[in-house]
C-alpha cells in the first residue's frame, strides 16, 4: 500500500512542476469565461477512485491536496464511492472479474476498515449507491440478468428492507439534499439522458436528452437549486465540459467552455459548504483533480496534471473526528 500511494504522490508532485511552471508562463490552457448528492456542511475529504495494478482503488485526498491515501484493496475494482451525510462511512461499487454478482455494493469506514457486503449472494449487478439526506438508507442500481430488468433500489445500511423505487433509469441515483427528488442517468443505445423523479420514482422528467450525452457522475447542489453533470462524456470528437440544471430542467448554464477534444471537465460534485465544484480535468493525455466556483471561475488544481487519472469522484463533509478547519 505505502509503495502505491508514494508512487502515485510522486507522480503528481512531478507534475506539479510542470504545471506551476506552465501556469507562471501562462501556457496552461485554462481560461473560462465568467459565468451523490452533496448535502450541506462543513468541507472534508475528497473520495475516487484510480487505477493501481490493472484494478482501480479506492483514494481520499485533503482538498488542499495533503494527505493522500489508498483505502480499499479489493480484487476487481473499487468504484463510485460516496460519503454519508456525517462523513464517517463511504459507500462503494465493487465490480468482480468472475462469477456472479458481476458487481456488488459494500460499506465501509472512511479509513477503509470495517468493509462489509450488503449484495450478498444475489445475480446480476448491484452498484452506483448513494446515501438518502438522513444517511439511514441507500439508493442504487440493479440489473437482473434472470429477468433482463433494471432498475433503481433502495435498501437500508445492512442491505435489507429492500424496496424498488423506479425503472425510469439505471445509473448513478442521487438523492436530493431535502429527500423530495431523486435524480439520474437513463443509458440506452440512444446514448445517456439526465433524469429527474419524486423520491419515490414518480413523476419522472428528463432533463438533458441523449445527444448531450451525459456522464453517469451528477450531483446536486447543497441548496438543492441546480444538478452539476458532464455534457459530450463519450463524445472524443467534441470537449465535454461541465455544465449546471435546475431541477425542472430549465436554465441550463455551461460553467467550463473548452472547444479542443484534448480538454476535457468531468464533474465529480459540489463541495458540502456549496463553494466549490470538484472535478478531473484532461489536458492532452494527462489527468488532474482541480475544484472550481459554481459558476465557472477560480479552478485550482488539488493533485496536478499526471498520468494518474482520478474517476468518480464525491467531495465529503467533515467527520467530527477528522478536525481541522474548513478547507
Amino acid at each position: 500500500m505505502g509503495s502505491t500511494v508514494r508512487w502515485i504522490s510522486a507522480s503528481w508532485r512531478r507534475a506539479g512542476v510542470l504545471a506551476s511552471l506552465a501556469l507562471a508562463l501562462g501556457a496552461f490552457v485554462l481560461v473560462v469565461p465568467q459565468a451523490s448528492a452533496t448535502y450541506p456542511g462543513p468541507n472534508g475529504r475528497i473520495a475516487f477512485s484510480a487505477l493501481v495494478d490493472d484494478h482501480y482503488q479506492i483514494f481520499t485526498v485533503r482538498p488542499n491536496g495533503h494527505d493522500l491515501r489508498q483505502v480499499t484493496h479489493v480484487e476487481g475494482d473499487a468504484v463510485f464511492p460516496d460519503w454519508s451525510p456525517d462523513g464517517q462511512r463511504i459507500v462503494f461499487e465493487i465490480d468482480h472479474p468472475d462469477g456472479e454478482p458481476f458487481c456488488s455494493i459494500s460499506i465501509m469506514n472512511a479509513d477503509g476498515s470495517g468493509t462489509v457486503d450488503l449484495t450478498g449472494d444475489r445475480n446480476g449487478c448491484e452498484g452506483s449507491a448513494s446515501f438518502t439526506p438522513n444517511g439511514r438508507r441507500i439508493v442504487f442500481a440493479h440489473f437482473d440478468d434472470v429477468t433482463n430488468v433494471e432498475a433503481i433500489w433502495g435498501m437500508d445500511l445492512s442491505g435489507g428492507d429492500r424496496q424498488q423505487i423506479t425503472t425510469a433509469g439505471n445509473v448513478n441515483p442521487e438523492v436530493s439534499p431535502d429527500g423530495a427528488k431523486l435524480s439520474f442517468v437513463l443509458d440506452t443505445e440512444a446514448g445517456k439522458s439526465l433524469w429527474a423523479a419524486n423520491v419515490d420514482g414518480s413523476g419522472p422528467r428528463q432533463l438533458m436528452p441523449p445527444e448531450f450525452d451525459t456522464a453517469v457522475k451528477q450531483d446536486w447542489a447543497p441548496n438543492g437549486r441546480r444538478i452539476v453533470f458532464t455534457v459530450n462524456a463519450d463524445n472524443f470528437d467534441e470537449a465535454a465540459n461541465i455544465a449546471t440544471i435546475r431541477p425542472d430542467g430549465s436554465g441550463l448554464r455551461y460553467l467550463t467552455h473548452f472547444s479542443s477534444p484534448d480538454l476535457r471537465a468531468y464533474v465529480g460534485s459540489y463541495s458540502p459548504s456549496g463553494k466549490w465544484i470538484v472535478f478531473r480535468l484532461e489536458d492532452h493525455g494527462s489527468y488532474g483533480l482541480y475544484r472550481m466556483r459554481p459558476d465557472g471561475g477560480e479552478m485550482h488544481p488539488i493533485l496536478p496534471l499526471s498520468s494518474v487519472k482520478p474517476r468518480y469522484i464525491d467531495w465529503g463533509p467533515r467527520a467530527r473526528s477528522d478536525g481541522g478547519r474548513d478547507e
